[in-house]
């Protein structure tokens, strides 16, 4: 297994993922609530290992010869997108709230998972940058697909489980309640945005 591969996989793979989406703004607020963190970071790291290994296996190809599975994605998505849109400036104008050290409130196991699955599988872009252009970048490795599959499955897992319980570190600042309501608007802006830009 070359490691220049491995790393060229493990390359690409973060840079797909370093910016700011819907999943990611998920993850940073569950780090940030120290709510199920764990089973957030798994979820989010082996879907992308699921999707890596079948646009390696050849599934891009379904997907450019069917492009109907990319329109249903696509509109269920942006749907998704402006009811979380919704839900986070409701917050930022409604509610007040900080993480106190002397407890935190832990939010339902099975909510948590569920918005997880809906960011990351309703999410058109993951299938294009899984699917579609790991999926053909990989056919340039030729023999070395696995390598450069293991790569990128490794990026995810690194980046989620790093913004997940990196995110504590922040935990001080959001101990004031405007700290809260700025990340609200923020992820509500960012939530409305990617929603337009997909029916666009």
């Amino acid at each position: 297994m070359s490691a220049s591969v491995l790393l060229a996989g493990f390359s690409l793979g973060i840079s797909l993922i370093l910016a700011i989406g819907a999943q990611n703004a998920f993850v940073l607020k569950q780090g940030l609530k120290q709510q199920h963190v764990f089973v957030v970071c798994l979820i989010c790291a082996l879907s992308d290992a699921i999707l890596i290994s079948a646009g390696i296996a050849g599934f891009g190809v379904i997907v450019q010869k069917f492009p109907l599975i990319e329109q249903v994605a696509r509109y269920a998505g942006a749907a998704f997108l402006f009811f979380y849109a919704a839900v986070s400036f409701n917050t930022f104008f409604t509610t007040e709230h900080a993480l106190k050290a002397e407890g935190k409130e832990v939010g339902s196991a099975v909510t948590a998972v569920l918005t997880c699955l809906a960011f990351t599988w309703l999410n058109p872009h993951v299938y294009l940058d899984t699917f579609i252009l790991l999926g053909s970048i990989s056919t340039q490795y030729d023999g070395q697909q696995l390598a450069f599959g293991v790569g990128a499955v490794t990026a995810s897992f690194v980046f989620f489980f790093s913004l997940g319980y990196g995110a504590k570190l922040l935990i001080p600042v959001f101990k004031n309640p405007k700290a809260w309501k700025v990340l609200e608007f923020i992820i509500g802006f960012v939530m409305l945005a990617l929603g337009i830009s997909l029916l666009v």
